[in-house]
């Protein structure tokens, strides 16, 4: 049986030296820019035709705007409609990466740790500096709960803090594990069939089938979960509350 987390290796495709510095062009790299060249062809080319009466591609694209959109003005308000290219982009980008990984012989982007951290750290360092911008020194009363004792205040503000800087952390293990788990299943299940046998082997592959439709799903729920989190936490940063 292959080995299901062969999966996730990185292999370099062309060796690049700059320097000293390893630059090597890898798998990771080539479906992070097939990612991008995805939703950019995806967008240019569904909105080409500028319909009135929109079609299906011109649909879906418009359907994107307005979801997007419209979490922003649900959870961040009018205010938000400024992040709106931002939250639009990561939300896109997600989706796709997790959309390409689950095509034959791909690469999945988002299984891996460091790329999902990334990710959540320039939404933790973007928030972070809409607040402050906005609020200045009064972005830290975020902390201080309202309505809470004077005497509670020395165990709430670390509770707060230690909160506040452990959400790039659970907004990257969260979409990286997800990912991770469900194409080690998929993996594992497929293991199965051929030495099986042709009698034995169309259990597992029912339920490959079954997973492979199931991680569509949860690859458009993880790109929803982290873009909803990221209209949450610039809310936070403009509300303050």
């Amino acid at each position: 049986m292959a080995n299901p987390i062969e999966q996730f290796t990185i292999r370099p495709l062309v060796e690049i030296n700059l320097g000293g510095i390893d630059a090597t062009f890898t798998n990771a790299g080539a479906f992070m820019l097939l990612t991008v060249a995805s939703v950019t062809l995806f967008l240019t080319l569904s909105m080409r035709g500028r319909a009135l009466v929109p079609g299906r591609w011109q649909s879906m694209a418009e359907l994107s705007y307005e979801f997007i959109a419209g979490l922003l003005r649900d959870n961040v308000g009018s205010e938000g409609r400024r992040f709106f290219p931002f939250v639009f982009t990561l939300f896109m980008f997600i989706l796709f990466a997790n959309m390409l990984g689950l095509m034959p012989y791909s690469f999945t982007i988002t299984s891996h740790i460091i790329v999902t951290f990334i990710l959540a750290m320039v939404v933790f360092i973007g928030v972070t500096v809409v607040g402050l911008l906005r609020h200045g020194v009064k972005f830290f009363s975020y902390f201080v709960p309202s309505g809470v004792p004077m005497a509670v205040l020395p165990l709430m503000i670390p509770i707060e803090i230690i909160s506040y800087l452990s959400r790039p952390i659970s907004l990257s293990v969260r979409l990286f594990a997800n990912m991770t788990a469900g194409h080690i299943m998929m993996k594992v299940f497929a293991g199965f069939v051929i030495p099986l046998g042709i009698f034995g082997g169309w259990a597992p592959l029912g339920v490959d089938v079954l997973l492979v439709g199931f991680e569509f799903l949860v690859a458009f729920l993880q790109a929803y979960v982290f873009t909803v989190l990221t209209c949450l936490y610039l809310h936070d940063a403009i509300h303050l509350h």
